[in-house]
């Protein structure tokens, strides 16, 4: 763990220059829009340790899969979403000597990010090796309010000397990623253009975006705006350079102003129209005016979904800056984006969608942003279900069976372990669930009947054709899966696996009865273009009613899979502190052989299908589960988390909490480096809204069971739900509710019904 990151409401701080983390901090300062982001990085050259790390949402190359052993079924490629081009770039030479905190005395440094305004600073006082000592002061912003465009101001003061200065401002195409499975570049260049603006155009290889990158560079010496400076160019790279003769005490000033366009979302002909145009609006206005209007977007999103903490600062930054990274990573502008479980902060992953997005994030912009978000990330599936189809169908499956990929940025599977590539199929079970509770928070039932039951169906043909019939049994059985808890591979009846297939082919059997009463015109129609028949209804019923889970009897709790007691129950609580994580310490035949839980496996079932299950039930199963679960996935802690609090065990729901909301933070697994944990960040919320305030949507009505945290004076949130925004407050005395809409609405509070008027009149 670490922990030198300041705790403070409103900003994550670093005070000093730790060169053996800065990877860590690159991570944790990151920033972004929802169509692109950056690690943070320095501007000027530094020669330590860093990831350069800068991407566009949706622009990626399909690497080359790179394998042990070739399996029937593999995807040819893992799709990547790219180093871009390098924005942030000035190059520093003092008296001849180039600026590189590596090479310097750092006598003062400070890296802070404002989470409110949504702006990235860092300052420091350096002493260089040839004895002259400089201050910088450094913003930057990923624009919230026009998301195709990005800033920065670099300010440098001479210090104890007069100095001759030179800097040289650029755009640098030439970036590789850390993770190429065959140290390639992804990018061609296609044109360097230095007459007014500094432009670059690159193309990625194989996919063919295309995009433009357009820089304006302003250069202030004590105050005053100098004339342009000297442009130069080469293969990949535009640049402007100046030169200065400062006295001690004088200082200048760098501004860039970047638009970054791609042919996602123009016609290649467009992009230098859409570049000038996105670049003269913000190059029009000082930098002030840019930092108010961030600080006015940032505001919005803040009013909708903030959460606020008295009395636990350490709660209270943590929570903002997953809430933070959530919305930097995804805006719902565009059906095409999803959520890549590292957003826009390292390589690892790819920056593709995995399960996650369904199974934690929707959650959280279902009640805090306007449905057409939420909206949007199913719609990435809808618009994929023929590749889902044709996925399924590399494997063998038939009939429109549809399983959607592990890994993908395109529909198509990406992932090459091919235990989780065609074993850890819960991934369908995932999509169906999200269809489910999208329709029950948002009551948006035509959704089904123009594109969620397609999905659904696509779904339950899949399962229907995954599972057999055992002799021995006299059940249905699935063989050879991967549950969540990914510390088991290539097991049997995974007890998660096989209630969320049974859970989707009642949900899609329950749908289409409903719809037929509804709407039977129109779902005939839809039933007759699949080619949807009663023997399929049939069978899928069969099905439903005799599938089998694994369970113990003696101790009353739902089994992992089959054979699990026959391994050697010891808990978490006697491994060795050396030992942990296990995945950097066990080989992996030892983690496999061993009873930890990666994360939460029978649990995820539990919280996703609580209703189906008494108290007792949970309880039993969270008792048994919980000392086994290492926690090593970031998806972990909040399901039990939430579990926890359910069953009123609020000391163990705020570890829980802590865990989830600092894992970044405080680099928990000692992974941070690698990029941060975004997708697991809605668990975050998730532990609050749902473990907290045990937020419930149950017979179209919203119901809260709360407790708050021995150690916190009040927490507070807005949720909005059909159409109405709700407040809620819960102190060690009680709780407040207010209808911020215009219509009357029943909630259930602690078991009671509630209803609540609205707080203003329209």
């Amino acid at each position: 763990m670490k922990n030198y990151i300041i705790h403070d409401p409103w900003h994550i701080i670093e005070d000093q220059f730790r060169m053996e983390h800065n990877e860590f901090s690159e991570s944790i300062f990151s920033i972004g829009n929802g169509r692109m982001g950056q690690r943070a990085n320095f501007e000027e050259a530094y020669s330590g340790k860093t990831l350069q790390g800068s991407y566009l949402a949706g622009v990626y190359y399909p690497d080359k899969t790179r394998v042990g052993w070739w399996k029937n079924g593999y995807p040819e490629y893992f799709a990547k979403v790219i180093n871009a081009v390098q924005w942030i770039g000035l190059d520093i030479q003092v008296d001849g000597t180039v600026l590189d905190l590596a090479q310097c005395e750092i006598q003062q440094f400070e890296r802070r990010l404002d989470m409110k305004a949504g702006v990235l600073y860092r300052t420091f006082v350096a002493k260089m090796p040839n004895g002259v000592e400089v201050e910088v002061m450094a913003k930057r912003m990923y624009h919230l309010f026009q998301s195709d465009t990005v800033s920065l101001q670099y300010t440098l003061r001479l210090i104890n000397k007069d100095a001759d200065l030179a800097v040289c401002s650029f755009l640098n195409g030439d970036v590789v990623n850390r993770d190429s499975n065959y140290d390639e570049r992804f990018w061609t260049p296609v044109a360097e253009e230095i007459e007014d603006d500094l432009v670059l155009v690159n193309e990625t290889k194989k996919t063919q975006f295309c995009v433009e990158t357009r820089l304006r560079n302003l250069y202030y010496v004590g105050g005053a705006l100098q004339a342009a400076g000297q442009k130069k160019k080469a293969e990949s790279y535009v640049g402007e350079e100046w030169q200065t003769r400062l006295k001690a005490g004088e200082s200048v000033r760098i501004e860039k102003y970047v638009a970054m366009v791609s042919s996602l979302h123009h016609p290649v002909e467009a992009l230098t129209v859409a570049a000038q145009k996105g670049l003269d609006k913000i190059a029009s206005k000082t930098y002030d005016e840019l930092m108010q209007l961030q600080a006015d977007a940032w505001a919005l999103i803040w009013e909708e979904s903030d959460i606020q903490i008295e009395g636990d600062v350490a709660a209270q930054q943590a929570i903002r800056f997953n809430i933070f990274q959530l919305n930097q990573t995804y805006t719902g502008e565009d059906a095409r984006l999803n959520i890549g479980p590292k957003g826009f902060t390292g390589e690892k992953y790819g920056g593709v969608t995995y399960w996650d997005t369904e199974a934690y994030c929707l959650p959280f912009y279902l009640a805090t942003q306007a449905p057409k978000v939420a909206r949007n990330l199913l719609l990435y599936r809808y618009h994929h279900l023929e590749k889902a189809i044709e996925n399924a169908t590399k494997l063998g499956f038939s009939n429109g069976a549809a399983l959607y990929p592990m890994v993908t940025i395109n529909g198509e599977e990406c992932h090459n372990e091919w235990e989780i590539t065609f074993e850890e199929i819960h991934r369908n079970g995932a999509i169906a669930f999200a269809i489910y509770n999208y329709v029950r928070y948002t009551d948006d039932r035509a959704y089904l009947l123009t594109h969620g039951l397609e999905v659904l169906i696509g779904i339950s043909r899949f399962w229907a054709q995954r599972v057999n019939w055992s002799e021995q049994k006299q059940r249905y059985v699935m063989l050879g899966v991967t549950g969540p808890n990914e510390y088991e591979n290539n097991v049997n009846n995974n007890w998660y696996t096989n209630q969320i297939a049974v859970w989707s082919l009642r949900y899609t059997l329950t749908t289409i009865a409903e719809e037929k009463i509804q709407h039977g015109d129109q779902l005939d129609a839809l039933l007759s273009a699949v080619q949807f028949n009663e023997q399929e209804s049939a069978l899928w019923q069969h099905i439903i009613d005799h599938m089998y889970f694994p369970e113990d009897s003696g101790r009353g709790v739902f089994l992992q899979q089959d054979g699990f007691l026959d391994k050697e129950l010891i808990p978490v609580s006697e491994l060795p502190a050396d030992q942990r994580p296990l995945n950097q310490h066990w080989s992996w035949d030892r983690i496999l052989r061993s009873c930890y839980i990666k994360q939460a496996d029978v649990l995820q079932g539990l919280y996703f299908l609580e209703d189906a299950f008494d108290e007792d039930t949970i309880r039993r199963n969270y008792d048994f589960y919980e000392p086994l679960t290492v926690h090593e996935s970031s998806l972990s802690p909040c399901v039990h988390a939430i579990i926890a609090a359910k069953l009123g065990k609020e000391d163990k729901a705020y570890e829980f909490y802590l865990r989830t909301a600092r894992l970044d933070l405080d680099d928990y697994n000692n992974d941070t480096e690698d990029g941060l944990h975004i997708t697991s960040m809605a668990g975050t919320w998730l532990a609050i809204v749902e473990g907290f305030a045990g937020m419930r949507v149950r017979e179209g009505k919203l119901h809260f069971q709360t407790f708050i945290p021995k150690n916190w004076k009040r927490y507070a949130f807005h949720v909005q739900f059909r159409g109405t925004k709700l407040y809620v407050a819960v102190d060690q005395s009680g709780y407040a509710i207010k209808n911020l809409s215009d219509t009357e609405i029943s909630v259930i509070f602690n078991g009671e019904e509630r209803i609540v008027a609205p707080a203003r009149k329209s």
